[in-house]
């Protein structure tokens, strides 16, 4: 897929690196076809299919790929709870399937989570040597779907990479993510906040950062395997809510953060090193911790908040 052009699908679309990513494609002159379950407004400007993946047969995805004759496919969805292993895993299974019934198949960039690593040592830089060990349900599965892609890839049977992603910050958060509640928080409450504060450090990357990344994977055949994306810097908890709190204006007293023990998905470090990407994908992460967090509250205060059901 050559830079500028082409098309492309974007299975997610509306989800909040979905939306990014076909935002990044469309900015560089690329066609976005985006599928997700239901449609969004985030996706207006973008051809939009119909369709659960999750639940999709493999022949069902070989012929949505082939009519809409796109040249490199970005599954950027993800599952929690009950949608786990038909999101995470059936999903890719059936994708890479697909891919190996489509004459001229596209490019496929596969969405994985650093998590797929597991704990690593305090002060480790998480390269793609580190061998993976995830210690929870949700990498788990993450990592037997990049098994699936590398495993096809190497064996020739389709064109494929693997993006491992750090956490993510920047606009449009998701809304049950820590800092995607904290911003609505900030909105929704005048008054003073209690917050416990994890004792981590953890690598956030920007959304637009990590969608760039996307767009260059596909846009490059010749890198191969998997690519680490994030910062390279595990900045603790306090100071990423403290820049999240300055960006909404809010005096910094009207937030009391106190350390104690989080239920997270996370390991208590983590810093990425993406030299992988620097070197092969030409990529590098541009927007800073401040406008981030700047990006992240303007959109969430833009936002209805929810209304309690009467």
């Amino acid at each position: 897929m050559s830079a500028g052009a082409g098309r492309v699908a974007v299975i997610g679309a509306t989800g909040c690196m979905g939306r990014q990513i076909a935002a990044a494609f469309a900015a560089r002159g690329t066609e976005v076809v985006a599928i997700a379950r239901r449609h969004a407004s985030q996706v207006a400007a973008h051809r939009f299919l119909v369709l659960d993946a999750a639940h999709a047969s493999s022949e069902q995805l070989a012929e949505v790929l082939a009519t809409e004759r796109v040249d490199a496919v970005v599954n950027a969805t993800l599952g929690w709870g009950d949608e786990l292993h038909s999101t995470n895993v059936q999903l890719v299974e059936r994708l890479v399937d697909a891919l190996k019934k489509t004459p001229s198949p596209p490019r496929l960039v596969q969405l994985g989570t650093i998590h797929e690593y597991g704990p690593v040592p305090w002060g480790t830089s998480i390269g793609e040597e580190v061998e993976p060990d995830p210690q929870q349900p949700y990498p788990r599965s993450k990592l037997v779907a990049a098994g699936l892609v590398l495993d096809a890839a190497r064996a020739g049977e389709l064109d494929g990479v693997v993006l491992r992603l750090t956490n993510t910050i920047g606009p449009h958060p998701a809304a049950e993510s820590f800092f995607g509640s904290l911003a609505a928080r900030l909105r929704d409450d005048p008054g003073a906040i209690d917050l416990t504060i994890a004792e981590a450090h953890r690598d956030y990357v920007d959304s637009r950062d990590a969608a760039d990344a996307v767009v260059r994977a596909a846009e490059t055949p010749s890198a191969q395997g998997v690519f680490n994306i994030g910062t390279g810097r595990a900045l603790d908890i306090g100071t990423l809510v403290t820049a999240l709190v300055h960006a909404s204006g809010r005096p910094p007293g009207t937030v009391r953060g106190h350390p104690g023990a989080v239920r997270s998905r996370g390991a208590d470090w983590i810093q990425v090193d993406s030299t992988r990407a620097r070197r092969l994908l030409g990529w590098s992460p541009h927007h800073s911790l401040d406008a981030s967090m700047r990006a992240m509250w303007e959109t969430v205060r833009a936002e209805e908040p929810e209304r309690p059901s009467s």
